[in-house]
C-alpha cells in the first residue's frame, strides 16, 4: 500500500523489501504485501547457480539456461511488484578472464530473464569505478529497453578504509577522479551508458552516513531508491527500532524527492533484539517508538503484524507521515517542479487570461509593491503637503490591474493623493481594466486608462513615480532594462522608479532530470536556451554569485546594457565531487527603500511564487572533482533587434560558448 496520501509531495511514496532468493515468489510476495510492503527486491537466479554452463556447440540441442528451481518465477501481472537483482558474483571486469567471460554470459541471461518477466526494474552492483565492461554490457541492454529500468546500486559511504580520508580522498593520477568514491562508480557507469534515461541509481544506506553535502548531491541525480539496512537502526529502551537524527533527515529528504525506500535485513550486523510490531493493546508512545503502527497506520485488517520487518515498516511510515505539510501555494506549484518553461515574452506576445490569473494569486508580491509605493509617497509628499499635493503615478504594463490597485491602497494608507495612468498594450487585458474603472470605487476619478505600447506612447505629462512588473526570473532577461530605460522619458528628473535596482545571481548545479529533458529534444538549440524552472531535484554545488546589476532611472547620456563577467565559484564546505549540468539563476530586486522582492535563497521573499529560478544548461555535463573551483563566463549581448546571453565554462574543463550570436535563444 502507499505509505500515505500526501499529495502535496507529489506521487505517493512506496516501501520495498529486499528478500533472499526463492524460486516460487508468490508466497514471499503475499507475506510482504500483507505486512504493508508494495514491492520486493529479489535475486533473479539462485545464488548457487554460478558460473553458467558453457554455451552449446553448433548442432547440439539447445537447453534452457535455467532449471525451474534455479530461477525466479512470477505471474506476469506481478511484474511491477518485483525488482530483480543481478547475481552478486557477476563481474565482467574481473582480472580473471574465465570469470569475466562467464560473467558476461550470465549477465546477458539474467537481464534477458528480467525482461521476459516484465519487471519494473533490475538492480546491479558495480564492484568499483573500473566497470567498463559492465557499463558496455548494460548499455547494450538499455538500447532495447522500453519500460524496465536499470538501477545501479552503490553504497552511500565509501569503504571503511576510506572513511577516514573522505575529506581529502585519494585521486587517480591519470583521471583526477576519486576512484574509491561510490559516486564516481555511478558517474562512470552513467557516462559510459550515455546518460540513458532508463538508468537510475540506488543508494545502500548503513549505520554510517557521509557529510550532508555528500548526501545532498544525490538529489540532483536520478535517485530511484535507497536500500535502508536494518543495521542502520538502533533500538530504544522498549526494544523498538529507531534511526539517528541524521538518518531520519536523509530518509525524509528522499521522500520529498520521490525516492522509494527499500528495507533490507540482509546484514550480519543487523539488530537481533528488535520487537515485532506492538499489538493493539500495546501502543508505544512517539518518544519511545515513534511508529504510527496500529494507532495511525491503521493496522489494516489482514496485515501481518507478526512479520519480522513489520516494526521497521511502521517506522518508515511514521517518518513519511510526520513530514511538515506543504502550504497551499507550494501545492499549486507541484506540477511545475523540474518542468522546462520558456521565459515569457510580454513585449512580443499578449499574455493569456490564465497567466494573469496565476500571477495575481501571488498576494505576497503585491503586498511588497504596496509597501514600496507607500514608502515612496511618504518620502515624496510631506505631512504638510498631503492635502494639497497630488502625485502622478504611472503603471507601465498594467496587465489586469493588480499593481494599480496596490498603488491605490498605498495612497489610502499613507493618506496621500495620487492620480494613476495605467498603460497596457494587451487589448484583452484592457477589457478587464475597463471593468475595474466601471465597478471598483477605489479606481473612480483616480485612474486614467491608456491603451498603448509604452515604447511608442507619448505621455501628456511626466510622472512622479513609475511602477512596473517587468522583471524576469533572471531579473533582466525579459528586457526590463530596455523597457524601463525607454519608459523613463515619462519620469520627472527627480522621479522614482519601482523597482529601482535589481541584481541577478548564478550558481553551478546538478540536475540529471533537467539535462535529460533538454537532451530529449536531440538538438543544440534546447541546450542553448535558458528555461524558467521550479527547481526540485536539484543540488546546488557552490554559493551563488552576483552577476549583472541594473539601476533605474538611468540618466546616463549613452546607456549601455551589455554586460560581461567572469565568475569563480568556490566549493561549499565538505563539497564532494559532483556532475555539473548547468547553472541556476535568481534575482534580488530593490523596489524602494528597504523593500525587496527576491528569489535569491539568502534573501528569498517567503510566500512569493510569481518567479521561478532560471536554468542555463550545458551541452555536456562536467565532472567537478573534490575541491575544484568552477570558472565560468557570462555575457549579456544587445543588438538593434534582440538581447541574448552567451555562456561558457573554462574550469575544470573548457566548453564551447553557448548561444553564440543568439543563434538559439534571445
Amino acid at each position: 500500500m502507499p505509505l500515505g496520501k500526501r499529495a502535496e509531495y507529489g506521487d505517493s511514496r512506496y516501501a520495498g523489501l529486499q528478500v533472499p532468493f526463492v524460486a516460487d515468489a508468490h508466497e514471499t510476495l503475499r507475506q510482504s504485501m500483507d505486512c504493508g510492503f508494495d514491492f520486493v527486491v529479489a535475486p533473479l537466479v539462485a545464488p548457487s547457480r554460478r558460473p553458467p554452463p558453457p554455451p552449446p556447440k553448433q548442432g547440439d540441442p539447445i537447453t534452457p539456461f535455467l532449471k525451474p528451481e534455479d530461477g525466479l518465477f512470477l505471474n506476469p501481472e506481478w511484474g511491477n511488484q518485483v525488482v530483480g537483482q543481478i547475481s552478486d558474483w557477476i563481474d565482467p571486469d574481473s582480472a580473471e578472464e574465465a570469470v569475466a567471460k562467464s560473467s558476461a554470459v550470465a549477465f546477458g541471461e539474467e537481464m534477458g530473464w528480467a525482461t521476459h518477466l516484465s519487471l519494473q526494474a533490475v538492480l546491479l552492483h558495480p564492484k568499483s569505478a573500473a566497470c567498463v565492461n559492465l557499463a558496455r554490457l548494460t548499455n547494450q541492454i538499455l538500447q532495447g529497453l522500453h519500460h524496465m529500468q536499470v538501477w545501479v546500486g552503490v553504497p552511500a559511504t565509501a569503504a571503511e578504509e576510506e572513511e577516514a580520508s573522505q575529506d581529502s580522498p585519494e585521486l587517480d593520477a591519470d583521471s583526477g577522479l576519486a576512484l574509491k568514491d561510490p559516486y564516481v562508480w555511478w558517474h562512470q557507469m552513467r557516462i559510459m551508458c550515455e546518460s540513458n534515461p532508463s538508468l537510475g541509481v540506488c543508494l545502500r544506506v548503513g549505520p554510517t552516513l557521509p557529510h550532508a553535502a555528500t548526501l545532498q548531491r544525490w538529489i540532483g541525480e536520478p535517485l530511484r531508491a535507497v536500500i535502508l539496512s536494518t543495521s542502520a537502526f538502533t533500538t530504544n529502551k522498549r526494544g523498538y527500532p529507531t534511526l539517528s537524527k541524521r538518518h531520519q533527515d536523509f530518509i525524509t529528504l528522499c521522500f520529498k524527492h520521490n525516492v522509494q525506500v527499500i528495507l533490507s535485513d540482509q546484514q550480519e550486523d543487523a539488530p537481533t533484539n528488535v520487537k515485532s510490531a506492538p499489538a493493539a493493546t500495546e501502543k508505544a508512545s512517539d518518544k519511545e517508538f515513534p511508529a504510527l503502527g496500529a494507532a495511525e497506520a491503521g493496522a489494516d485488517a489482514g496485515c501481518s503484524s507478526g512479520h519480522a520487518m513489520r516494526a521497521y515498516w511502521e517506522y518508515v511510515v511514521y517518518l513519511f507521515r510526520r513530514m511538515d505539510e506543504v502550504d497551499e501555494n507550494e501545492q499549486m506549484m507541484i506540477s511545475y517542479r523540474d518542468y522546462l518553461q520558456a521565459p515569457l515574452q510580454p513585449l512580443m506576445d499578449n499574455l493569456e487570461n490564465q497567466t494573469y490569473e496565476t500571477f495575481e494569486k501571488d498576494d505576497t508580491k503585491y503586498v511588497m509593491y504596496e509597501k514600496a509605493v507607500r514608502q515612496a509617497l511618504l518620502d515624496r509628499v510631506s505631512e504638510a503637503e498631503k492635502d494639497t499635493k497630488d502625485t502622478l503615478l504611472m503603471v507601465v504594463g498594467a496587465g489586469r490591474g493588480p499593481l494599480v490597485s496596490a498603488s491605490l491602497r498605498a495612497a489610502a494608507s499613507s493618506q496621500r493623493n495620487i492620480q494613476v495612468y495605467a498603460v497596457e498594450k494587451n487589448p484583452n487585458a484592457v477589457v478587464t481594466l475597463q471593468r475595474h474603472l466601471a465597478t471598483d470605487p477605489l479606481w473612480k476619478d483616480k485612474v486614467t486608462l491608456i491603451h498603448a505600447d509604452m515604447r511608442f506612447w507619448e505621455a501628456p505629462r511626466k510622472a512622479d513615480i513609475l511602477v512596473s512588473e517587468l522583471l524576469g526570473s533572471f531579473g533582466d532577461n525579459e528586457l526590463s532594462p530596455e523597457c524601463l530605460d525607454g519608459a523613463q522619458r515619462f519620469l520627472r528628473e527627480d522621479g522614482i522608479s519601482i523597482p529601482c535596482e535589481y541584481t541577478s545571481y548564478l550558481a553551478p548545479m546538478t540536475s540529471a532530470k533537467l539535462y535529460k529533458d533538454c537532451k530529449a529534444y536531440k538538438d543544440r538549440e534546447h541546450f542553448e536556451t535558458a528555461y524558467v524552472v521550479k527547481t526540485h531535484n536539484v543540488a546546488v554545488m557552490a554559493e551563488a554569485l552576483p552577476v549583472f546589476t541594473f539601476k533605474h532611472p538611468n540618466w546616463e547620456t549613452h546607456i549601455d546594457n551589455t554586460r560581461s563577467i567572469k565568475l569563480k565559484f568556490e566549493p561549499l564546505p565538505d563539497t564532494p565531487s559532483a556532475t555539473m549540468h548547468g547553472f541556476v539563476g535568481y534575482f534580488d530586486a530593490k523596489l524602494y527603500g528597504d523593500v525587496h522582492i527576491s528569489t535569491f535563497p539568502k534573501t528569498e521573499t517567503t510566500g512569493m511564487f510569481s518567479w521561478f529560478p532560471i536554468y542555463f544548461p550545458m551541452i555536456e555535463p562536467i565532472h567537478v572533482p573534490v575541491g575544484r573551483k568552477v570558472e565560468a563566463h557570462f555575457w549579456r549581448c544587445v543588438s538593434s533587434s534582440k538581447v541574448w546571453y552567451e555562456w561558457t565554462v573554462t574550469s575544470p574543463k573548457a566548453t564551447p560558448v553557448h548561444n553564440v550570436n543568439g543563434r538559439s535563444y534571445w
